[in-house]
């Protein structure tokens, strides 16, 4: 018979057949060796005591095994169904080590199971953000496709809706771009490279960005960043977070305002100031400007999406560091980005 298909009751019956012919052979060779009755009464007593005790241990071993089978098998038919499975406080054996191992493997497949269905929600929310957004500018193109099809003009007036037709272009690629950084960053698929290395060069390739549009409004721009700080961040990412930010400020500064960048170095943070002399944001409204496509009512006619303070956060938390934001209505804003040192 193959040990692998040899069940317990077997084993037990074998066990049990086995240790009977030992103790007949011991017996005999007893009554045989001192031909004496009473030894022989003796070693018999014995070996009945021996078999009670090994029947009753072996009885009290198979039903904890029925019993550990029961509640295993309980166990996973509850993780199968999404209960939360019994636990046992039979500490420091064998069972209540593997029922310990079965609630962790539990909590593992919970938190992946929530962690996937978050992941979905979003993607789904993403998606119609897309959806959403993308509508205004298609619909645009296809009216001025259609009007140049369909309407004979003159060259000044087609060269207007081609102008109009490049600007809706232009706005699609512009959320296009975003839509991918935003979905790069949640997904995971971009992971941040910190280094330790200086913020003024990563803090002047943002500012490179908004020079020019703040030379347009006559904006003054002054920054005081020490060159010898030094931090851990992503030179790429964290120039992206930061040039939302100042473009931000760009926008909804006035014509020949002013925007102000201050660096200070603490002990565990670095400290990044970005304010403006613009219109300034109301106290209700700050949990809200970094929302992902959330934009102001009174500011749809200045270009943007509403994108660029949600992905901004999203790079900085990333990075362990955090934003705030301080302002009143009329008043400017002052954005306060924190990175930390490590």
């Amino acid at each position: 018979m193959s040990t692998g298909k040899l069940s317990i009751n077997c084993a037990c019956a074998v066990g049990a057949a086995f240790l009977g012919i030992i103790s007949v052979a011991a017996i005999i060779a007893v009554f045989l060796l001192t031909k004496n009755p009473a030894a022989v009464w003796l070693g018999l007593l014995f070996v009945v005591l021996v078999f009670s005790c090994v029947s009753a241990f072996v009885a009290f071993l198979r039903h904890k095994l029925v019993l550990f089978s029961n509640s295993l098998c309980q166990t996973i038919d509850d993780m199968l169904d999404g209960a939360v499975p019994p636990q046992m406080h039979e500490e420091e054996n064998l069972f209540y080590k593997v029922n310990h191992r079965l609630m962790r493997l539990y909590e593992v497949l919970w938190e992946n199971r929530e962690s996937i269905a978050k992941e979905r929600a979003d993607l789904q929310e993403l998606i119609s953000d897309i959806s959403h957004q993308v509508k205004t500018p298609i619909a645009n193109l296809q009216m001025v496709n259609a009007t140049l099809l369909e309407q004979p003009m003159p060259e000044e007036k087609r060269r207007e809706f081609l102008t109009a037709s490049s600007g809706q272009l232009d706005k699609l690629d512009f959320l296009m771009q975003a839509m991918i950084k935003t979905s790069r960053l949640e997904t995971g698929i971009i992971s941040l490279d910190k280094k330790i290395q200086p913020l003024y060069d990563t803090l002047a390739s943002a500012l490179g960005g908004i020079l020019l549009s703040a030379e347009r409004k006559n904006i003054h721009v002054s920054v005081d960043c020490p060159a010898d700080i030094v931090l851990a961040h992503d030179r790429k990412w964290t120039g992206e977070a930061l040039f939302n930010i100042l473009d931000n400020a760009v926008k909804y500064t006035p014509t020949g305002g002013n925007i102000q960048v201050t660096v200070q170095s603490w002990e565990f943070y670095v400290k990044i100031d970005i304010t403006d002399s613009g219109k300034g944001i109301a106290e209700n409204r700050q949990g809200m400007i970094f929302k992902r496509f959330y934009r102001e009512e009174e500011v749809h006619d200045v270009e943007g999406i509403g994108i660029g303070l949600y992905l901004a956060r999203e790079i900085v938390t990333m990075q362990g560091g955090y934003i705030k934001v301080a302002s009143e209505a009329g008043d400017g804003a002052t954005f306060s980005i924190f990175l930390p040192h490590g």
